[in-house]
């Protein structure tokens, strides 16, 4: 991605090196879980989950979202030695210039997202966040967070190297925030509430497929706007997206493919949508509820 000479974010939050990540678990609720815990929870809520935080609390005893002991330390601004948190700033730069304009040209005022880069674990409006967890967006304080070694697993362990998946990754948490400004992550919410498992998880693959549709959306008119693709982006992207699909990731953690617990959506699925929104540039062409095909 040509991006040097693109703006920086002033919606960062540098918590690394704030401290908060000592520690041998993550706590919740007065108690601690421990790595194998956490990977039983990410078993189950998969890659980039809606609320994976819910699901630790779960298996940590507690009903809801877990509760914050910590306040969070005090955030900084990302040094300018480092390269990945810059490019990681003028990515979100990118998704305000995006959808400031798409929010003004519908009458409506964008909200911009903070974004928080963190070590180990820190603490949300959504609980205890883990790195482990990988990236994720918090309705409730209305921030993207992600430790950037993910980044490191990206390419290594999904075999998605490139500046463009790591951009759709952050694309894909900000379009979170667009569907909570919109008011649809309640709504799904509600009726995830009000429905049995498997028309939740439905619903869940439905929401996820819309954020992915989303940051297709964001990729197409960013580049239209700034010519920041070369050769080999769009394919980085559709890498990623086929890398964390539900039924690779199940493959690859019991050997088998169960499609009624899907939570994001296959990978076929998560291209298409990508792909859709990246073609077409229309917010309006990412309603996944309305769609009879995924």
């Amino acid at each position: 991605m040509r991006m040097d000479d693109q703006r920086e974010s002033d919606n960062i939050e540098d918590r690394r090196g704030g401290g908060f990540g000592d520690g041998g678990g993550l706590r919740l609720g007065g108690g601690r879980l421990g790595i194998g815990t956490i990977v039983i929870a990410l078993v189950a809520s998969y890659f980039l989950g809606i609320n994976p935080l819910t699901v630790l609390s779960m298996l940590g005893g507690g009903g809801g979202m877990p509760a914050v002991e910590q306040s969070a330390p005090p955030a900084h601004k990302p040094p300018p030695s480092d390269e990945t948190a810059r490019f990681v700033s003028k990515v979100l730069a990118s998704t305000e210039d995006t959808w400031n304009e798409v929010f003004r040209t519908s009458g409506r005022q964008y909200e911009e997202p903070k974004l928080v880069l963190f070590s180990g674990m820190t603490p949300t409006a959504c609980g205890t966040g883990q790195s482990a967890m990988g990236p994720f967006y918090c309705p409730g304080d209305q921030k993207v967070y992600i430790d950037l070694t993910f980044f490191r697993e990206l390419k290594e362990r999904f075999k998605a190297p490139g500046e463009f998946a790591q951009a759709y990754v952050v694309a894909h948490e900000v379009g979170h925030h667009v569907q909570n400004l919109l008011g649809i992550s309640d709504q799904v919410q509600a009726a995830r509430q009000r429905a049995g498992k498997a028309e939740a998880n439905a619903l869940s693959v439905r929401l996820e497929l819309q954020a992915d549709c989303l940051a297709g959306v964001w990729g197409k008119r960013t580049d239209t706007m700034k010519n920041v693709l070369e050769p080999g982006d769009l394919e980085a992207a559709l890498t990623a997206a086929t890398a964390i699909g539900d039924d690779r990731l199940q493959q690859q953690a019991q050997g088998r493919i169960v499609p009624e617990s899907f939570t994001h959506g296959s990978s076929e699925q998560r291209v298409r949508w990508f792909k859709r929104g990246f073609e077409t540039g229309d917010i309006n062409q990412c309603n996944t509820f309305k769609a009879s095909r995924l």
